[in-house]
């Protein structure tokens, strides 16, 4: 028994020096087990950012060195364009990347710039909408304006309040302003109306003579100054001029109005990267909560909000071209 001690004591030594040898080889492999998923984690967002900054770069490569957003004159053309200059700016920050507005002539010079690549985002009227997308597939509707909590409105008829024009029927036989062919409120609506509820067969038989003003302000102008007889509008367009004419809301009444209207259409070019066209609506969206910038949208076409829009938006708009399909083209 004496002699086996010192072996048992030699073998107890040794299973206690194995099973610390295990234990540290455990804490060992535990140590690199953690160093080996810190890097792991490291090296994986270190892919997410260079996967996000690769993303970015494309979407970058894929647009033009700079976005033409482009307007058309519903007041004197030097205004808009000065009053977009602080909207310009402001998208400029936001997106990332150079944005420039341009006022063209008219709806149809809109239009035919955004089928052909040459602007990016337009403002263009419901109508002029419609024809967009009959003969261009790369114009989408993707927001609309709001007016006074509405996302429709209405044509006004207006005359001077000491004519002898009481109502619609009077109006055969008077010069008729309006601002131009392709305009939703200024020509379109009220034309079919006067097909479809007063028998008027062509606008051009019903009235003595038709000035095509070029932009709403104009057209009130030229009845104010007596130059037309009645001109046709967004409502209430009289404000518009206010500033420079006073006597405009005294000296002009209003005859009468059309169904409602969709409201215009922020549109921009499908040629565009998705993802930049999901950040321009998202930026515009954040303008209703910024009192400046809807204070700029107002200040520019009466805009008191934004709402998103989709292309089915305005299939009754469409109801309403089919009736002039051979009067109002884009040639």
């Amino acid at each position: 028994m004496k002699k086996l001690l010192p072996w048992l004591l030699v073998l107890m030594l040794a299973v206690v020096m194995v099973a610390c040898g295990t234990e540290d080889a455990n804490e060992d492999a535990d140590d690199n087990s953690g160093t080996e998923e810190t890097e792991e984690t490291n090296n994986n967002e270190e892919n997410d950012t260079n996967e996000a900054d690769e993303t970015e770069a494309d979407v970058t490569e894929d647009l033009p060195s700079e976005i033409v957003m482009g307007f058309v004159p519903s007041q004197d053309s030097a205004n808009i364009a000065s009053t977009v200059e602080p909207l310009a700016e402001r998208l400029t920050e936001e997106l990332g990347v150079t944005v420039r507005g341009e006022v063209m002539t008219n709806y149809t010079a809109l239009v035919e710039a955004m089928g052909n690549d040459q602007v990016h985002i337009g403002f263009i009227p419901a109508f002029g909408y419609v024809l967009a997308t009959d003969r261009y597939d790369n114009i989408e509707a993707i927001l609309k304006s709001i007016r006074h909590g509405s996302s429709t409105y209405k044509a006004q008829y207006t005359v001077r309040t000491d004519s002898d024009i009481e109502s619609i029927e009077d109006l055969e036989g008077k010069i008729w302003a309006f601002p131009d062919l392709a305009s939703t409120s200024g020509y379109l609506y009220p034309a079919a109306q006067l097909m479809d509820d007063y028998g008027v067969e062509r606008a051009e038989e019903y009235f003595s003579d038709m000035i095509q003003a070029g932009s709403h302000d104009n057209a009130l102008i030229t009845v104010l100054e007596g130059d037309a007889d009645v001109s046709t509008t967004f409502d209430d367009a009289r404000t518009a001029i206010e500033e420079d004419y006073p006597e405009a809301m005294d000296d002009l009444k209003v005859l009468g109005y059309t169904d409602e209207i969709p409201n215009d259409t922020i549109s921009i070019n499908t040629s565009l990267p998705q993802s930049f066209i999901d950040q321009v609506i998202s930026v515009f969206m954040s303008f209703n909560d910024d009192e400046e910038m809807i204070t700029i949208m107002d200040e520019v076409y009466n805009w008191t909000g934004i709402d998103n829009a989709s292309d089915s938006d305005y299939d009754v708009v469409r109801s309403v071209a089919e009736k002039f399909s051979d009067e109002v083209t884009l040639d």
